[in-house]
């Protein structure tokens, strides 16, 4: 996500936070910004935890798998 989408989401909770209130507008694009960063969030975390290996104190080492994932 852009540096000035993530300072736009933390420029709205400065002002909540301020006491200020939000016009529909700006309640709809907070709303739009943070569906957006949750979104690439996730996906980020996937890729992350795809490359992710335990490795047990035997040596073994196992791929982390995804829980939503039938297991054989």
């Amino acid at each position: 996500m852009e540096q000035a989408k993530l300072d736009r989401i933390n420029e709205f909770a400065r002002r909540v936070k301020a006491g200020e209130t939000l016009t529909e507008a700006e309640l709809e694009e907070r709303a739009a910004l943070r569906t957006e960063y949750i979104r690439e969030f996730r996906a980020s975390m996937t890729g992350i935890l795809d490359n992710t290996v335990i490795v047990r104190p035997d040596g073994t080492r196992e791929q982390v798998k995804d829980k939503n994932t039938k297991r054989s």
